[in-house]
């Protein structure tokens, strides 16, 4: 198998993602869209959506301004007349028999979507952007096959990048940052685990250096970044292999078979006229003013890169600000609590990307149904600046606060958990440690300086943790040094 260390190759990689839009209703009818996780099979169905003979689509507006969303946020050029086709091939999970899509007349194209690695960032081209209708789905058993028809007719949205591709990288950058633009848009819900959002890859592989683009491949229906980072390094792999034993790749469509961790394939490589793509006679081109276009425009949020780029004026480092930003939620919680503490940046996204990011995954929860607000995360960062709790209090409080809400002053005032800074409290816990640990004291006397943590640790027990941890560390070095000058010399 190809060594992927030795760089004769390099992937040339395109990505499709189909992502559905989380509207109340389907593409061209009044059926529900439902959880297809959980839902009864085949309860939200209708005759348009298994396609009875006599019924007429009508294409759902709100899934049209979701897109138009995203070709905006890509910067696309959107079309004021689009087509609608018939996209005829064998679909046992669409009762029609074909899909509706978007073909020649697609609703956007030429965008972009910047994204950030270690190898620095990078510009993707983004080819099209289209409205579908999403199939149904298929579990199959060892005699049979079952389709469940709820999600049949749910809108689909359709981003296909330019082979900008070239490493595994730059496919998990891209992904992440596509799926992250999207929530924030509030289009989808991205939920992966439920297939909301699905993988299509293009991979070719070429001599490292090259300009020219090999034979390439099609996997389709990836479902997971990790399925999407398995099936490329395969096949990256597969290709590369091929190639160097001086044979040919077959254009061809695969499939990822997870549990054996191969891709498979399923047929040869259709092009378009194989889909024997035509207007759909039941629905007339797309129409858009340009007045509408400017509406929906206005109402967009503020996008993920033009965040990251106003977190990065606060001096916070790119991988911080890359935690932030990934999830609105957590990026608003930020907001929030900085406006309540503008001067404590730094700390503040260094105790969300870290406790409050550890207690999250805890507890299987996300940022807003913690019972923490951002008020109270500022307040005790605020208590820790001014020294009023030390740093293990204030882990202990974190904790409290997530699952019981509250306000950290009024707990430490309450429950008497204010830091000790007195020096003459702090010498007196000192003095009875050194008084109940002689066989300690001695060895670290005797040449064992790691003895003075233990030491330490002792004191901040004694003061139930509630000490200076820098006074204490003051004095009780002073008391270990009163000591050893006080000891006989040899």
């Amino acid at each position: 198998m190809y060594n992927p260390r030795v760089p004769a190759f390099e992937p040339v990689i395109g990505l499709e993602v189909h992502a559905e839009l989380q509207t109340l209703s389907k593409m061209f009818c009044a059926c529900p869209v439902v959880d297809s996780t959980s839902a009864e099979p085949n309860t939200n169905v209708c005759e348009v959506c298994t396609g009875m003979p006599g019924t007429l689509p009508v294409l759902n507006a709100r899934a049209v301004e979701y897109a138009v969303r995203v070709a905006l946020a890509l910067g696309c050029r959107i079309a004021e007349n689009s087509v609608f086709a018939r996209k005829n091939y064998f679909y046992p999970d669409l009762p029609k028999g074909y899909q509706i899509s978007q073909y020649e007349l697609p609703l956007a194209t030429a965008g972009t979507l910047t994204i950030h690695t270690d190898s620095g960032d990078k510009l993707i081209r983004i080819r099209r952007v289209h409205l579908e209708e999403d199939t149904g789905k298929l579990t199959h058993r060892q005699d049979a096959s079952l389709v469940d028809y709820n999600r049949s007719g749910v809108p689909l949205l359709e981003i296909v990048s330019e082979p900008d591709l070239s490493s595994l990288e730059d496919v998990k950058a891209y992904a992440t940052s596509l799926r992250t633009l999207l929530r924030y848009l509030g289009v989808t819900s991205g939920d992966m685990e439920k297939g909301v959002i699905r993988f299509e890859a293009n991979v070719s592989v070429r001599p490292a250096g090259s300009s020219t683009l090999g034979t390439r491949t099609e996997i389709k229906n990836l479902n997971s970044f990790r399925s999407m980072l398995r099936a490329l390094t395969w096949e990256v792999e597969r290709q590369s292999a091929l190639l160097e034993a001086g044979r040919q790749v077959r254009q061809e469509t695969l499939g990822w078979d997870d549990a054996q961790g191969v891709t498979v394939p399923q047929r040869g490589k259709e092009e378009a006229h194989d889909y024997r793509y035509f207007p759909e006679p039941d629905l007339p081109p797309l129409q858009l003013e340009q007045g509408w276009i400017r509406a929906v425009e206005s109402q967009l949020p503020e996008l993920p890169e033009a965040r990251r780029q106003r977190f990065l004026h606060f001096g916070l480092a790119p991988r911080t600000v890359d935690l932030l930003v990934a999830e609105r939620p957590v990026a608003d919680f930020f907001e929030a609590a900085l406006a309540a503490r503008p001067s404590s940046a730094a700390p503040l996204a260094n105790w969300m990307t870290g406790e409050v990011f550890g207690l999250l995954n805890q507890h299987s929860v996300t940022i807003d149904a913690a019972r923490l607000t951002p008020a109270s995360l500022a307040e005790l960062v605020g208590l820790l600046e001014m020294e009023t709790i030390n740093l293990p209090t204030a882990k202990g409080l974190l904790a409290r606060l997530f699952e019981q809400g509250g306000s950290p002053a009024e707990i430490v005032r309450s429950q008497g958990l204010g830091q000790v800074s007195d020096s003459t409290a702090i010498d007196e816990f000192v003095a009875q440690v050194l008084r109940d640990s002689p066989e300690q004291v001695r060895q670290y006397l005797g040449g064992k300086p790691a003895i003075r943590q233990w030491l330490f640790g002792q004191v901040m027990r004694l003061a139930k943790g509630r000490a200076n941890p820098s006074l204490v560390e003051q004095r009780l070095l002073a008391g270990l040094e009163a000591l050893a000058e006080s000891r006989p010399s040899l």
